[in-house]
């Protein structure tokens, strides 16, 4: 069994970034804020980022269940989340935008993704009665912080304010550079978990089997504990340089890590804290290079 952490869906990317457009100009590239990216693989050359395609991946990668959170540089994409959750209901578990211009939603969503490192203000302060919505109605908060130790004490005043809400902070942290030990060490509250969403373009320029990453994993483990932190992929976006089978590969095939904490890692930990269901086992589906 694996669940994914941390993903992306988009039905027309109409983002921003530092001020700047986000969009698609087909073959997987998009203008991002004044230069262009492979936002995409090639293969979906559309720019239609789809649910269809995403449970595609996760059929031929054996991935049982997935948590679709959102990013500013996307744009709100709440009603295609929706339209894809009414689709698969067994196998995501999705996040409504906050927008510090705009009100947020809550019904209808598991959990609502904050981008704190894109606050216009960085001010965590003033998310509390989000904090507070989010845990009367039984929804986790979702949030990526900026690089290092500058929003951890704002956020570890409303963990404390708000202890039986349940918070994901993705991407590992920003494993890797400065600080992010003080934002894992959150996860020592009772109710703070770490998602792994894009460690693999954290250290991309290391690249397959991402020995760094194991050595992120284990650091993060020895300071809260291997039952805290969760496997996330950042699809699509990192499948721009590696397959989806591989964005998990590397811990499978690690000797560095137990059985045991193979599965807390991949699996068991997010079943809990997201509340998924029992899994029907995916059929595997012989490779043609087999």
């Amino acid at each position: 069994m694996i669940i994914d952490a941390h993903l992306h869906l988009w039905k027309k990317q109409k983002g921003i970034v530092d001020g700047l457009p986000v969009y698609d100009l087909g073959g997987g590239k998009s203008m991002f804020g004044n230069e262009v990216r492979q936002m995409l693989p090639p293969y979906m050359e559309d720019g239609f980022n789809s649910v269809e395609r995403l449970i595609a991946n996760m059929d031929y990668a054996g991935v049982n269940g997935c948590i679709v959170t959102q990013e500013y540089i996307d744009g709100n994409q709440n009603a295609y989340l929706l339209e894809a959750k009414n689709k698969y209901p067994d196998r995501l578990k999705i996040c409504s935008l906050y927008e510090e211009t705009e009100d947020y939603l809550l019904e209808g969503f598991d959990g609502i993704k904050i981008c704190g490192g894109r606050l216009s203000r960085k001010k965590l302060s003033e998310l509390l009665p989000v904090f507070q919505a989010a845990n009367a109605a039984g929804k986790f908060i979702s949030i990526d912080l900026a690089e290092g130790a500058v929003q951890v004490e704002e956020l570890r005043e409303l963990v404390e304010k708000c202890p039986e809400v349940k918070v994901a902070i993705g991407h590992f942290g920003m494993a890797g550079r400065k600080g992010f030990e003080e934002q894992v060490k959150l996860a020592c509250y009772k109710n703070v978990y770490i998602e792994s969403g894009g460690i693999t373009w954290l250290f991309h320029k290391e690249f397959y089997p991402f020995p760094s990453a194991i050595d992120a994993i284990l650091q993060a483990r020895d300071i809260c504990g291997m039952g805290k932190l969760m496997w996330g992929s950042d699809y699509p976006r990192t499948m721009t340089a590696i397959t989806y089978p591989m964005s998990f590969d590397f811990i499978l095939k690690s000797d560095r890590l137990t059985s045991r904490e193979k599965e807390q890692f991949l699996w068991k930990t997010a079943k809990e804290f997201y509340g998924f269901p029992d899994f029907k086992k995916i059929p595997y589906t012989k490779n043609m290079v087999e």
